[in-house]
């Protein structure tokens, strides 16, 4: 299912959910206004930002954010998101921003009076403190009444942290993620099961490498990727084992044997159970559109 949400959080300040948890890249498009500064974040999985009708692109890749800014010309959104892809954007008026900034407007390079009329571009990590924001953010669960205080609150503690790195955020909403510690732990545990996706810890191993308790591994792992550990591999296994189907290179065996698969029939199964159809008939396929 893919799906965007906008929340109006204020005039000129609109915060964006881009949600695709199908099996097919979607596209989604919504005009932006000139004057208008874009901050994407890509919480999980990848989007594809496309410009001058598809004649340049630009990724947004995983725990990676984009920055845009052309007080010239308007940026639509034209994105691509790939399966099981995650993203929060921003978007707010270089005015309002500017009113938010207007003390310390020389030390964002874009508010600059040498930059002030130029485009901008800007790749960014994402942040462990980031990372809680932007889990509250599409993880949340209160009362209905509040939502549009909680969006706004957590809007302004992303941009925030966007700009000021080096101070810890009040993380004590959420019980699993208390500090950015956490968060780096967690990150570590989703790069060793990639790793090692051929044969992968056991939770408990996992959890002893990356010195957290079980309990917090689990919990926290599915609040920030929104996934069981092993949940998350067997997506990441299966989206690998069809980029590795489509490269020409390997057969049905040799693709279930490199993403851990010790007999042909387990793997077949798995494939058909995340794409609906056996890697056979996907390669049939491929080679009857070539």
């Amino acid at each position: 299912m893919g799906s965007l949400e906008e929340i109006k959080i204020e005039n000129e300040f609109i915060l964006l959910r881009f949600q695709n948890d199908s099996n097919e890249t979607i596209k989604i498009e919504r005009p932006v206004s000139q004057g208008l500064i874009q901050f994407h974040f890509g919480i999980k999985g990848k989007g594809k930002f496309i410009f001058n009708q598809g004649n340049y692109a630009l990724d947004l890749k995983e725990e990676k954010s984009l920055l845009f800014y052309n007080p010239q010309k308007e940026l639509p959104i034209h994105l691509e998101l790939a399966p099981n892809t995650w993203v929060i954007s921003i978007i707010v008026s270089i005015k309002k921003f500017h009113g938010l900034f207007s003390s310390e407007a020389e030390n964002i390079p874009f508010l600059s009076d040498e930059n002030k009329d130029k485009k901008y571009y800007k790749e960014n990590d994402i942040s462990p403190s980031m990372s809680i924001v932007l889990s509250q953010i599409f993880h949340y669960n209160l009362n209905s009444f509040i939502k549009n205080l909680y969006y706004k609150g957590k809007g302004y503690e992303l941009l925030s942290l966007y700009f000021n790195r080096s101070e810890d955020p009040n993380a004590e909403q959420c019980p699993f993620l208390i500090d950015e510690e956490n968060v780096l732990k967690i990150r570590k545990a989703k790069d060793i099961i990639l790793n090692n996706m051929a044969e992968p810890p056991g939770l408990q191993e996992l959890a002893d490498q990356v010195g957290l308790n079980l309990k917090k591994l689990k919990m926290g792992f599915k609040q920030i990727y929104g996934d069981t550990v092993y949940g998350f591999l067997f997506d990441y296994k299966m989206d690998y084992a069809r980029q590795l189907l489509d490269s020409g290179s390997y057969n049905v065996n040799e693709v279930g044997l490199k993403i851990g698969y010790s007999t042909g029939s387990h793997f077949i199964a798995a494939f058909k159970k995340k794409f609906g159809t056996t890697p056979k008939k996907y390669l049939m396929n491929l080679n009857t559109n070539v």
